[in-house]
């Protein structure tokens, strides 16, 4: 059976037994990945992968039912209602009616093209060129690999949305094993959808990061200024991306509930949520609701949270098109699509001259166990750089940072220019670029 004949079943059931509204999620995609060590295959996998979401709205509760396979509908339709019976929310989750949606104009994939022998030659020689870079790589790790994949997405309903989606990811991981007398230290880098010359970036990257642990020691504990690069900013900004959720706001686990016009960050600072770069571009979110940018900070003021349908009927505003799922399994809830703190116009030399005296922080660890969302508070264990009059000194390590995410916030100083996206699954993404930031609580020795 087709998704479009499996689709009109399920549509057809649902109606006729008392459902307001119906709507699919179906989501498919194939995978392909490869590791090679000495040359040699080390793991490879294709896969591919189906599922189904349906969503009913029956008596002003929602429900939801999952399958991997279009048979059964009736009891696909039976299980949505049975679960909107059981649940004790009174908040309505409202579906997008048919709509137009913005021209989007994706950059090409460069891996799309490629068939198999050509992604294994690539991780061959990506293995190969990182050996090469340098006497002291002594071997690559299990995480150097070349990764693609395509996913088609529908959402249909019965209110006459239908949104369609086919799109390409694709991304490379480059883990060099550094030796030096008798120390050994780990790099990594990663980049989505690269190019020739990225490969060769992200191998210089990655061994200038494995570089930087040797001969570490921490710092004496105390108030350090610090230049925060971009990915650990990233990093620690995809963490507390859930306060900036209205969804969360809405159920008190968001220290930003009230603070929309207050100044929240330093004037330096703004946030952006632009599902429009040509990097990553979406037509729309997971509930087929248009496109839209969002402007989350302005200059430091918070300006709005995000919303998915359901928490913007609450609010009383317009979605700013954010609702996410985290698998084609999972209920509707709010997700990014291109979340960043807006670049700014200075490099990152520029920012480690400013400094003048403190830490460059180039690792935080420790991100789900060591902060609190809901206060804003975070204790990780870093690693970094020690400067002296704008010139590295020595590695640092053994050192945890300390402190108040919005307080870091209004703590910036400056903002550089070299905008990153943190690792993570999913089609949405996180940002930052390096931040130069006033005083940090360091404990060290």
């Amino acid at each position: 059976m087709t998704f479009y004949e499996f689709r009109d079943i399920l549509f057809k059931l649902a109606l006729e037994k008392g459902c307001e509204s119906a709507e699919v999620y179906a989501s498919s995609s194939d995978g392909f990945s490869v590791t090679v060590l000495d040359s040699e295959l080390d793991k490879y996998s294709v896969e591919q992968e189906n599922g189904l979401n349906l969503r009913v709205l029956i008596n002003g509760k929602t429900g939801y039912a999952y399958t991997e396979v279009f048979e059964d509908a009736e009891e696909l339709v039976r299980h949505a209602i049975d679960n909107a019976a059981a649940i004790e929310s009174t908040d309505v989750s409202p579906m997008q009616g048919a709509c137009v949606y913005p021209r989007i104009e994706d950059t090409p994939d460069p891996l799309a093209g490629l068939d198999a022998k050509e992604k294994i030659e690539l991780a061959r020689r990506l293995e190969k060129d990182t050996l090469a870079f340098d006497s002291r790589v002594a071997r690559c790790g299990q995480y150097n690999s070349v990764s693609t994949g395509t996913v088609k997405t529908h959402i249909h309903n019965t209110l006459g949305l239908a949104a369609d989606t086919e799109k390409s990811v694709s991304y490379v991981i480059v883990n060099p094993i550094l030796r030096q007398g008798d120390e050994e230290h780990m790099g990594f880098s990663f980049k989505f959808r690269p190019t020739e010359d990225d490969i060769s970036a992200l191998i210089r990257e990655s061994v200038e990061n494995a570089l930087n642990e040797f001969n570490a020691s921490p710092v004496d504990s105390g108030d350090y200024r610090i230049l925060l690069r971009n990915d650990a900013a990233a990093d620690l900004l995809s963490a507390f991306f859930s306060m900036f959720s209205a969804e969360a706001v809405q159920k008190g686990l968001s220290l930003l509930s009230g603070k929309v016009g207050e100044s929240i960050a330093a004037g330096c600072v703004s946030v952006v949520d632009d599902p429009f770069m040509k990097d990553n571009p979406r037509a729309f979110d997971a509930e087929g609701v248009p496109s839209v940018k969002t402007d989350v900070i302005v200059n430091g003021r918070l300006n709005t949270y995000l919303y998915n349908l359901k928490t913007a009927l609450k609010d009383g505003v317009a979605s700013t098109s954010n609702a996410g799922r985290m698998g084609v399994a999972a209920p509707v809830g709010i997700a990014p699509s291109n979340f960043c703190i807006a670049a700014g116009e200075k490099s990152f030399d520029e920012l480690k001259k400013e400094l003048g005296n403190g830490l460059i922080i180039t690792d935080l660890s420790g991100l789900h166990a060591g902060i609190n969302t809901v206060s804003g508070d975070f204790s990780l264990i870093a690693k970094g750089l020690l400067v002296e009059n704008g010139e590295t000194v020595r590695s640092v390590d053994q050192i945890t940072c300390a402190g108040n995410f919005l307080t870091l916030m209004r703590d910036i100083e400056a903002v550089g220019s070299d905008l990153r996206w943190a690792f993570g699954g999913g089609s949405g993404r996180v940002g930052s670029p390096s931040l130069l930031i006033k005083k940090v609580v360091v404990s060290g020795k």
